[in-house]
């Protein structure tokens, strides 16, 4: 068991650690740490502009038991589930197309699908907006060209959701690609070089080399895949605003309006914390059920 005066040294050899350690730490607990605890805070309060009286957890127990919240809730689920393995599945087909290719081909995809993510979201969902316009929009044109009727595509609740899906995977499929770029390129070619030897074809050296060995960026990309489909609200805000009837309304979007519509600082609270319960508890269950196969 160490002794009093080891412990000592050891701190002092660890000091510039702990030195150069201490700025993000302190960012940390100032911008994430407080923020957090304040907000729970308060959320047991009913807290507007002109009214700050404490009310316990009757925010939360008000919003399990409304129906737009739970409307919203769903449809942050439906995000989360179109737009994670869409987001996952493309980014690992294009990534797996264009690694072999020449270095100006590779360069130009590269630059193409990560272009969205450094664009402002505005701009994209401004874009958007006239591709899915039902009178002259891109979409529908091109779906005339097959002989199919005219789609409202922000306007018809059936497809709103997944229309809105598709631009979200646009915005944020740029980075996945160039982690599994990167990923790939650190992957041994011994491997590949053992698998000719005894006769495997591309498809398997694919699946029982390539795959296991990208698990670490694989969890990391759907974990933050994750959280991004959680926290969509600017595409909703500018492309639908949270309809027609609630279609596409999510959390996020239904915490902005609460707080900043209607002034329930509170209220919005509460849908802060609750949606952090909800991101932690998703993540956590990746993590659970890749941890075995996933080595850092």
């Amino acid at each position: 068991m160490p002794t009093k005066a080891f412990r000592r040294l050891r701190f002092r050899g660890d000091y510039w650690g702990y030195f150069f350690i201490a700025p993000f730490a302190l960012f940390f607990l100032v911008f994430e740490v407080y923020p957090m605890i304040r907000a729970f805070y308060i959320s047991l309060f009913d807290y507007g502009l002109g009214n700050q009286s404490w009310i316990g957890l009757d925010n939360y127990t008000y919003l399990l038991k409304d129906d737009v919240f739970i409307r919203s809730v769903v449809n942050t689920f439906g995000f989360v589930a179109g737009t994670v393995p869409l987001t996952f599945i493309f980014a690992l087909f294009v990534a797996s197309m264009i690694y072999k290719k020449n270095k100006y081909i590779s360069s130009f995809f590269r630059g193409a699908f990560y272009l969205p993510v450094v664009t402002s979201q505005v701009i994209l969902s401004l874009v958007w907006a006239w591709i899915y316009n039902p009178v002259n929009g891109m979409a529908n044109y091109m779906l005339s060209g097959f002989g199919i009727e005219p789609v409202m595509w922000t306007s018809d609740s059936r497809v709103a959701l997944p229309a809105l899906i598709i631009i979200v995977v646009t915005f944020n499929v740029g980075q996945p690609i160039i982690l599994f770029l990167a990923a790939m390129g650190n992957i041994s070619t011994d491997y590949y070089e053992a698998a000719d030897l005894d006769g495997a074809n591309g498809l398997h050296k694919f699946w029982h080399i390539t795959m296991p060995l990208l698990k670490p960026t694989s969890l990391y990309i759907l974990v933050m895949s994750t959280i991004w489909a959680f926290q969509t609200f600017v595409v909703v805000q500018l492309m639908t605003g949270g309809g027609p009837n609630y279609a596409t309304s999510t959390i996020m979007y239904l915490l902005y309006n609460t707080a900043f519509v209607y002034g329930k600082l509170g209220m919005a609270s509460a849908m802060g914390i609750l949606i952090t319960a909800l991101i932690s508890v998703v993540a956590f269950a990746q993590f659970k059920l890749m941890k075995s196969d996933v080595e850092f």
